[in-house]
């Protein structure tokens, strides 16, 4: 039984893979319907009911996590629905389903954690605080690039275009790709990091980390917080913050919401406006 379970968590995994979800997604999503399949016991995909997946919910509002004992997160309840969701989409794609047993169901949404960006004056304080050109060139992937951590981690020294100031986001969310444009402070700063720190190092990622190999999202999250104990500003700042903030910065300076939701690269103009605090006068341009 455990075998075939894991056969079909295997099979989900490819498909993530294949539309191109995050390395995130791809494991964890598969991890979710293990733990379903485990729950309920079923080994064909034709067996669950929508009263399965009702109590697999309800048990999951009950169950303490298995590291600090406490009740499971909304957003992590979150997680394991939205991992039937699109496990069942795709077994309808593929015509295992006939009908889909989470379709009828309604849950409830977990609460959205807005984050607050951050003002000009705090992001100068974090350029301020910076001792190095990798960690301003860090600053600049994520404020002045607006890039998610994935695209960070995934960047190579050949995706910056220096001559033409244009910077390509080979992967991102969903496989989208996307160009942006950079200006000559931002060009210079990035160039220098490459010159200067890892010049001599025949590597393809773009920034790397102490042992000379590609920087992980963890790395990224280090560095940014080893900036932040240099100044005075929230410790909880996190490299969306950074995201969020430029994408704000920008509605503010005037430009147009599309083109701030191209710049992020979401499909979405709701993705965009979620992102990024509009004020009274831009919804009215809107």
């Amino acid at each position: 039984m455990q075998t075939i379970q894991k056969q079909l968590c295997e099979n989900y995994k490819t498909y993530l893979q294949q539309l191109g979800y995050s390395k995130t997604s791809v494991n964890a999503l598969p991890a979710c319907l293990l733990d379903f399949l485990q729950y309920t016991g079923v080994t064909e995909v034709k067996e669950i009911s929508s009263s399965q997946i009702q109590r697999f919910y309800e048990y999951l509002k009950r169950r303490k996590s298995k590291r600090k004992k406490t009740a499971l997160s909304e957003s992590y309840i979150h997680q394991n629905i939205y991992a039937l969701r699109v496990f069942f989409t795709y077994q309808e794609q593929t015509g295992e389903l006939r009908h889909n047993p989470i379709s009828s169901l309604k849950f409830k949404p977990p609460k959205i954690n807005t984050r607050q960006p951050l003002s000009r004056e705090e992001i100068a304080l974090l350029f301020e605080a910076a001792c190095d050109h990798k960690e301003i060139a860090v600053l600049h992937l994520f404020y002045s690039c607006g890039l998610r951590r994935t695209e960070a981690e995934n960047l190579n020294a050949k995706d910056i275009h220096f001559n033409k100031k244009l910077l390509y986001i080979r992967q991102g969310k969903g496989a989208k790709r996307r160009v942006i444009p950079i200006n000559e402070k931002i060009k210079k700063a990035l160039k220098a990091y490459l010159i200067k720190e890892r010049a001599t190092i025949n590597e393809e990622a773009f920034i790397l980390n102490t042992r000379n190999t590609r920087m992980s999202g963890q790395g990224y999250n280090k560095a940014l917080k080893e900036i932040i104990t240099r100044t005075e500003l929230n410790q909880e700042i996190s490299l969306h913050h950074l995201r969020h903030s430029i994408a704000t910065h920008l509605l503010e300076n005037g430009l147009g919401i599309e083109y701030v939701r191209d710049f992020l690269g979401h499909s979405h103009l709701e993705a965009t406006q979620i992102y990024a605090k509009v004020n009274k006068h831009q919804l009215k341009k809107l």
